[in-house]
């Protein structure tokens, strides 16, 4: 059995953190080693035909809360075992990290067959003064490409009261063209966003949304490989109206009503640009602390 099945299966976190920590510090080349012999998967989607991905990266930018608990994500050893249970899932085709989940991933072996989709700019830490101006301080194209990953994934907030917003704009821009130099997809997250009392907040109206979607989808030399992360909001078939690009539905906070939630990305998921889920905090961190269950309502719904 795997290492990450075992995991997955026991809970048995220390002795995989024991593992972790004593081949970084002892043989760090096999992090290399493990992506070269990874086994890539033959496609994008999952058995089901869509792709369904659990987003890990929220981390690296000090984003650490889940539901009413600021500091949920703060145990790695606890999220690995989340990430885990989530990838033992046959319809779990894909994972969402920073360059250290991914890496612990790797030595675990849970990614065999599995999309991996790095992320890039987590420079916009959660809460700061420069939180728009969001660097590119975690994967690039030459990286997600060297390694074998299929795409990477950014995030773009868009203020238009900014001047910070504009270099954010510019070096997304040249992400989606260096991914698709590479042939890899580029995962563009795009909200328009403004500060309430000084906190950075994404605007979830219908016409805020179209508008990020028109922008995101012009960014870079070509659209070939762009894919779209995006929110579900009112009105959401006009909304994505606004692109022929495919778009994946994101999970964000997580819900008080679970099961509104899953109406919802149902709805979504009939729509024809979406073309699978992005899900994070609600499926690793759900309110009831049930985390197979909240697994299989989402994998149902596909």
């Amino acid at each position: 059995m795997a290492v990450f099945e075992e995991l997955a299966a026991n809970g048995r976190t220390e002795d995989v953190v024991r593992h972790l920590v004593r081949v970084r510090a002892t043989r760090p080349e096999a992090i290399a080693e493990a992506a070269a012999a990874r086994v890539r998967p033959a496609s994008l989607y999952g058995p089901t035909g869509r792709l369904m991905v659990i987003a890990a990266d929220h981390p690296a930018r000090g984003a650490l809360r889940a539901g009413a608990d600021p500091l949920a994500m703060a145990d790695r050893a606890d999220l690995l075992l989340r990430l885990c249970r989530a990838l033992a899932y046959p319809q779990v085709n894909g994972v969402l990290g920073t360059a250290d989940i991914i890496e612990d991933l790797l030595l675990l072996g849970a990614l065999d067959g599995k999309v991996v989709i790095g992320s890039m700019n987590r420079g916009g830490l959660a809460g700061s003064v420069f939180e728009i101006d969001d660097r590119f301080t975690g994967y690039d194209a030459e990286t997600i490409a060297e390694r074998g990953f299929e795409g990477g994934k950014m995030l773009l907030r868009i203020d238009p009261a900014d001047p910070a917003t504009s270099p954010t704009l510019e070096a997304c821009a040249d992400a989606v063209s260096r991914l698709a130099a590479r042939r890899r997809m580029a995962m563009v997250e795009p909200f328009l966003a403004s500060r309430v009392d000084g906190t950075l907040r994404n605007t979830l109206t219908p016409e805020a949304v179209t508008r990020s979607i028109a922008v995101a989808a012009g960014l870079g030399t070509t659209s070939a490989y762009t894919w779209l992360k995006l929110p579900v909001v009112d009105d959401l078939e006009r909304v994505l109206a606004a692109s022929t690009l495919p778009a994946l539905i994101l999970g964000g906070e997580v819900p008080d009503d679970p099961q509104a939630t899953y109406r919802r990305w149902r709805r979504a998921l009939t729509l024809p640009t979406v073309q699978g889920l992005v899900v994070g905090r609600s499926l690793l961190y759900p309110a009831d602390a049930d985390v197979d269950r909240a697994l299989e309502a989402a994998v149902g719904l596909l």
